[in-house]
């Protein structure tokens, strides 16, 4: 795709106005408070919009719309329609005890319920799946895109997105990365519909493009397809959303940095709306291209990236290049202050040095961002390799990993309070071991049925050890007591509607 010097200038001039004004937001960063958690200050629109920026990045643009041109579809949709109802459900559930909690990480949650040793094991759990799945991830993608747009070869195309996203991140924290989420988020939203708009227009109106897709507009697949089947999404998609949702370091911690309970829950609410959206801006688009040019993609992670070079005028080309840009910079930003806020707080302040000053945490934190995102861009030229069968499945498929020890260790511990220390590490150690020996024995089984095996495993697994030698007394939480945990009328009423509107989209393309 060609470039005139009005695009050029939209894209410098976009990408250079969020950098200097996410920096300016986040000059007076001066503790680990500020730095990891903006001050805990965040009001409930830029914390919706951060997530919405942070969870959909080109992985989204490359694997989504990928599997919606092959042979999954619509139903690919189910990842964030199935996230809308758990984000819901998280800000009356969980998000109360964490903010209630006074907590940093979800790391640190484990050791007031277990000990020191769970804490441990899921913060280097977390910062591994970070650097060599999340954020190489990220970054591959965010090349291939701009390889597949615009020529730039991949390498050089993974190296300027990390640069971009490290320097306002290394400067500002949360802070930084959130303001600039503000725009990218918008710029994301607006640029995909847009082009969902062109494409519908490409394949002659909606009826047109429905009856020649009529197979891929369905969201429940037979119990025996190999991509998404009925069985999977009701077995296994729950855990993945309820880690994702309420759990994920890089999620969470927008919730965690909330002013009031009332901003944290409408924030995650607010989210949960704006992925109502993702079915089309992401996934009918990655139709509409297979539909139009299927002939001319080498494998269907090319949906996306051809369906711009094909159809966005020159004029707009600029502003669609910003927001791809933004999208994966916006992820990766997140992704990095996560990575490094569970590296500096868990790891290195809770085990190696406990009176670290504040402004040596924030000089880790720099340097940790800065470290990881150069071990990212190393990585990610590799997923080039065709064996991985993906970007979008070797995100979800690893992360297995990391997701049934998790969330058992969490909710057992929540329901059980005589649950033992013992119990939770248990878990977050046997987790991986299941998982991996289905991924090595049970290749048959889709991944979310291999995940619900593990974490039902996993759960005997902790009653037994309940069971045989239980906590004399339940363990205390912390308790922030400026904290107000009652729940406004208003947060109810848009839940309500977040609901509606997904069971609405489900009834339409059943």
């Amino acid at each position: 795709m060609d470039l005139n010097p009005f695009d050029i200038s939209v894209f410098l001039a976009f990408i250079g106005a969020v950098v200097a004004f996410s920096m300016f937001k986040s000059r007076r960063e001066k503790t680990s408070e500020d730095y990891f958690l903006a001050g805990r200050g965040l009001r409930w629109p830029l914390i919706g919009l951060s997530i919405v920026a942070a969870n959909i990045s080109t992985e989204q643009f490359v694997g989504m719309a990928g599997q919606g041109a092959g042979d999954v579809g619509l139903a690919v949709s189910n990842w964030q329609l199935f996230g809308s109802i758990g984000i819901v459900v998280i800000a009356f559930t969980l998000l109360p005890r964490f903010l209630k909690a006074g907590i940093y990480t979800m790391p640190e949650y484990l050791e007031y319920r277990y000990n020191s040793a769970a804490r441990a094991l899921m913060a280097l759990t977390t910062v591994v799946i970070y650097v060599a799945v999340l954020l190489t991830a990220v970054l591959y993608s965010g090349g291939l895109t701009l390889q597949s747009i615009f020529g730039v070869s991949l390498t050089p195309s993974v190296w300027l997105i990390g640069a971009i996203a490290a320097l306002y991140t290394v400067w500002g924290g949360l802070k930084a990365v959130a303001w600039a989420d503000l725009f990218q988020g918008g710029a994301l939203l607006i640029g995909s519909i847009v082009t969902f708009f062109l494409g519908l227009h490409a394949c002659g109106g909606w009826e047109t493009f429905a009856t020649a897709n009529a197979d891929k507009l369905h969201m429940v697949l037979p119990a025996d397809h190999e991509g998404l089947p009925w069985t999977g999404v009701l077995s296994g998609m729950w855990i993945v959303l309820v880690y994702y949702c309420g759990l994920n370091q890089f999620i969470v911690q927008r919730n965690l940095a909330a002013k009031t309970l009332r901003d944290g829950q409408l924030g995650v609410i607010f989210a949960g709306a704006l992925w109502l959206l993702i079915p089309f801006a992401i996934v009918l688009p990655g139709i509409m291209s297979y539909q139009l040019y299927g002939s001319q993609m080498e494998s269907s992670d090319e949906a996306f990236p051809t369906l711009i070079r094909n159809l966005v005028p020159a004029g707009l080309r600029g502003f669609m290049l910003a927001a791809i840009a933004g999208a994966v910079i916006s992820s990766l930003a997140s992704m990095l202050n996560s990575a490094s806020t569970i590296f500096t707080m868990d790891l290195y302040n809770r085990l190696l040095d406990r009176k670290a000053s504040q402004s040596r945490l924030l000089l880790l934190g720099r340097v940790t961002t800065a470290a990881f995102v150069v071990a990212g861009c190393l990585l990610a030229p590799k997923l080039a390799d065709p064996r991985f069968g993906g970007v979008f499945n070797y995100i979800q498929q690893f992360q297995g990993y990391i997701w049934p020890g998790v969330v058992a260790a969490f909710l057992f511990g929540m329901v059980v309070a005589k649950a033992p220390g013992a119990a939770g590490v248990a878990a977050l150690i046997c987790g991986p071991v299941i998982y991996g020996l289905f991924q090595a024995f049970s290749q048959k089984l889709h991944f979310l049925i291999q995940v619900a095996l593990t974490f039902g495993i996993v759960v005997a697994i902790m009653g037994l050890i309940t069971l045989l030698k239980p906590l004399d007394k339940p363990r205390v939480l912390p308790v922030r007591e400026d904290l107000d945990t009652r729940t406004a009328p208003e947060v109810k009423i848009a839940a309500a509607l977040v609901l509606v509107a997904v069971a609405t989209f489900y009834v339409i393309f059943w």
